[in-house]
């Protein structure tokens, strides 16, 4: 397994993802857009389940808002339900709108 890597396009669309060789066993899509990054969906594959996978997508992604001054919008569920079940850790990055 690799470390989790960002690629982004020119428009600020991409995913954080994780590869186990050459085939990616892990995503989080993305976007930025000013001084926001939505997280719209996370996915790891069946049979990379339970590795903490997802958790790693998350850590890398909410280093990387700090980093440069982001406030994340948690469209993706699984971002949302961590979001919320650990508020005080991602108070600084969580953009919380009239929710």
């Amino acid at each position: 397994m690799e470390d989790v890597k960002l690629e982004l396009n020119e428009k600020g669309h991409g995913h954080f993802y994780i590869l186990d060789g050459e085939e990616q066993v892990a995503e989080m899509v993305i976007s930025i857009a000013g001084d926001m990054l939505t997280v719209y969906h996370t996915e790891v594959l069946p049979k990379a389940e339970g590795k903490g996978l997802a958790k790693q997508l998350l850590a890398a992604m909410v280093d990387h808002a700090r980093k440069n001054g982001l406030k994340v919008i948690p469209l993706c569920p699984y971002v949302h339900a961590q979001f919320k079940r650990h508020p005080d850790d991602y108070a600084d990055v969580w953009h919380k709108s009239d929710q």
